[in-house]
């Protein structure tokens, strides 16, 4: 990754933090931090992609503004993810869509939405389009099953593909020593727990600072509420396609089954962590935050709401005149956030992933290693605030 005014910051309040430690088991990022005597930039964007953003350490630290060391991590490392984000997206010229993200999401939601619905509108027959379709396929006959599966998997294939190749070039880039280890299931179960249990979320073990110095988990529980909502959805739509495909049995499917049951509660989850979620951002001390990051963050959380509340309202009006109007409206909504998948706020689930990997095969390969003395002394700080 280059060398950037945030990198440069981000590289001086580190020498601080390791000079200082207080903070040293706040979190994943500081005792990653202990391991390292210097800061290269891989370095760098990897303790950010660590950082979960509980504040902990802002709201305990003795040099955070407006004393004149200025010590802000948060806000920092969320700059500096940002600048990650764009630096390993694919294709590369890809990267620019980060500058205004929030724009971006807001002009795909609204062209993906209005494209389905005028083209739902012009071609289909509002015989079949307005009245009320029951039965067996009753979908598809709104919307043909072949032109849905078809856009849904070029979209989200094409998504998840580059996603994949953003996330090659992040662990080449940050990951050299890390790289080269073999990758053996002990790091990847610790990784994968970290992630299932969003224990960095925890802080220090009591929660997230999200207001003030208190601490609170509600975050953490509204990320888990997210999180879960959208794999729950996930596995509505696989359940789904198997029944579709093996099983011979076409949607709508009664309330109880599986693709419903899992559509529904995952729906509600997505609803909750994700309005949750804004009300945090508005509340929130602003201190430790990267406002222009506000932008993205909220049209994310926003598309993702709307996502999930057309899909509740169209698993309530599905026997209705208003079907069809609704479905194309929730489908326009899901082809947005798919176009927009790989270059918005989503990208950090599998950065973070990678970041939790290699700090796990650090912390396996530190077992039984002498601990790295750390530099201390009123001079190291100094010098350290002026670099």
């Amino acid at each position: 990754m280059r060398e950037t005014e945030t990198t440069a910051e981000a590289r001086r309040q580190m020498e601080i933090c390791n000079a200082c430690r207080y903070c040293e088991g706040y979190c994943a990022v500081f005792p990653a931090m202990a391991m390292r005597r210097e800061f290269s930039t891989g370095d760098l964007t990897h303790l950010a992609n660590l950082c979960h953003g509980c504040k902990g350490c802002y709201h305990a630290c003795q040099y955070a503004p407006p004393h004149a060391f200025g010590v802000n991590i948060p806000q920092t490392f969320a700059t500096l993810r940002a600048e990650s984000y764009a630096e390993y997206a694919w294709p590369p010229a890809m990267g620019r869509l980060f500058e205004r993200n929030g724009t971006v999401v807001v002009l795909v939601t609204f062209l993906a939405l209005t494209a389905v619905l005028l083209l739902t509108m012009g071609l289909q027959d509002p015989a079949i389009l307005y009245t009320a379709q029951t039965g067996t396929g009753a979908f598809f006959r709104v919307i043909p099953y072949w032109l849905m599966t078809g856009l849904a998997t070029v979209t989200f294939g094409y998504a998840l593909f580059a996603m994949a190749m953003g996330a090659l070039r992040y662990w080449r880039a940050t990951a050299p020593g890390a790289g080269q280890r073999p990758i053996t299931p002990a790091p990847v179960a610790t990784a994968a727990f970290d992630i299932l249990t969003l224990r960095n979320l925890g802080g220090g073990g009591h929660g997230c600072n999200d207001i003030d110095d208190s601490f609170a988990q509600k975050r953490r529980w509204l990320h888990h509420a997210m999180f879960y909502g959208f794999m729950l959805c996930f596995a509505a739509t696989t359940t789904g396609a198997f029944y579709h495909h093996f099983l011979g049995w076409k949607s709508p499917h009664h309330f109880l089954s599986l693709p419903v049951q899992f559509g529904t509660w995952g729906g509600v989850l997505l609803c909750i962590g994700t309005a949750g979620l804004i009300w945090v951002k508005t509340v929130t001390d602003p201190g430790p935050v990267s406002k222009k990051l506000l932008g993205s963050e909220y049209a994310m959380l926003s598309l993702l709401f709307l996502v999930s509340i057309t899909g509740l309202l169209l698993l309530v009006v599905r026997h209705t005149g208003a079907m069809g109007v609704m479905l194309a409206v929730h489908l326009g909504l899901v082809l947005a956030f798919f176009l927009v998948l790989p270059y918005s706020k989503m990208v950090h689930g599998v950065y973070r992933g990678l970041a939790l990997l290699r700090n796990a095969q650090e912390r396996g390969a530190e077992v039984g290693a002498a601990p790295a003395k750390a530099p201390s002394g009123k001079a190291t700080l100094k010098a350290a605030s002026a670099s």
